[in-house]
């Protein structure tokens, strides 16, 4: 081998070894509860709770026509293990909050479920509606995780605070109708960071998937600080919002597998994974690769991290956080953007 493959080499181990220096972490905190009817758990941030390395997306949920097909997928979820699930106010007008409360509402499964959904408002009023619809739409009195959505406009984390929003929901708290508070954003690192100035959060929602490291990454600049904080941190979008396994508008540059992809964001210091799950066959899929789950090697990394790097720098794969195509038309429009 060369000398030029060799520093080459190097050069991807030690950017593959950077991605992932909090894998020792993620495998120590999994449950040895792993069974055939149960997924592994992990701690979330100082919460004193243990979730799922798994999330149900309330999105895809509530993309599925046949409504009682989406409630047997959420029910089978329950009986396998998958209890946290996720949602938002604005998520199909309200549409995936009404069949996912139609869901719970069956059996008691409430009870057996770590329920989150999320905030879109910005001011008081807004935040005090979205609470009471999404409650009601979800046919409960509380929520476990209450986060405030698509934090992913610099002015965002001020805005909670000047109109109201975060007073509001802290307020809600106290009433005991949200037990813990978060906020996501798909954007850039530095808005997460400005965002956990402004208080002490329970949870974080971001993108982590094998590009991220290359690429505004939340990965090297955020996860670290969250872990000091004792904050927990939700993954999401690791296909890349599906073009990673298909390349997207790039298919000669198919980035990695579903497996790896998955396989790497578990493999990061996360307490757990918001995946899109539109039918049995998906969930099955999804649990069977929860349930085989073994964190990567050090070597495996950077064998991946030299694949991606190549596509990955430009953000091709990644247009959530560089344009305004992923975000909700609520968001869009209270910033006075075109929807």
């Amino acid at each position: 081998m060369t000398t030029e493959n060799n520093e080459t080499r190097r050069e991807f181990l030690q950017q593959g070894l950077a991605a992932t220096a909090t894998i020792a972490a993620s495998a120590t905190v999994l449950s040895e509860e792993d069974n055939r009817h149960g997924l592994p758990t992990r701690p979330l941030g100082k919460t004193g709770v243990r979730v799922s390395i798994l999330c149900l997306g309330g999105w895809h949920i509530g993309l599925i026509k046949d409504e009682k097909e989406a409630i047997r997928i959420m029910h089978t979820a329950i009986d396998e293990g998958l209890t946290f699930f996720d949602n938002a106010w604005d998520y199909h007008m309200g549409g995936s909050e009404e069949v996912m409360g139609k869901a719970l509402a069956e059996g008691g499964r409430r009870k057996k479920v770590f329920l989150m959904t999320k905030n879109c408002a910005r001011d008081a009023k807004g935040t005090r509606q979205h609470l009471e619809d999404s409650l009601r739409r979800l046919r409960t009195d509380y929520l476990d995780l209450w986060q405030f959505h698509e934090i992913n406009y610099d002015n965002d984390p001020e805005w909670i605070v000047e109109q109201g929003a975060l007073a509001e929901a802290l307020k809600a708290q106290k009433e005991g109708k949200v037990r813990f508070l978060g906020f996501t954003g798909h954007k850039a690192p530095w808005i997460h960071r400005k965002m956990l100035e402004v208080h002490s959060w329970d949870t974080v929602q971001m993108p982590i998937n094998a590009c991220d490291p290359f690429y505004r990454s939340f990965i090297k600049e955020l996860l670290p600080e969250l872990a000091k904080r004792q904050v927990g941190a939700i993954g999401m979008k690791s296909l890349g919002g599906g073009a990673l396994p298909t390349g997207g508008k790039f298919a000669a540059n198919k980035v990695c597998t579903v497996e790896e992809a998955r396989r790497f964001a578990l493999s990061q210091d996360i307490a757990s994974l918001v995946v899109g799950i539109d039918s049995m066959e998906v969930l099955q899929q999804d649990l069977a690769m929860a349930r085989q789950f073994r964190p990567m090697s050090q070597e495996e990394v950077a064998a991946l991290m030299a694949k991606v790097k190549p596509v990955a720098g430009d953000g091709r794969f990644e247009h959530f956080k560089s344009t305004q195509l992923f975000d909700g038309p609520y968001h869009r429009q209270q910033h006075g953007f075109d929807i």
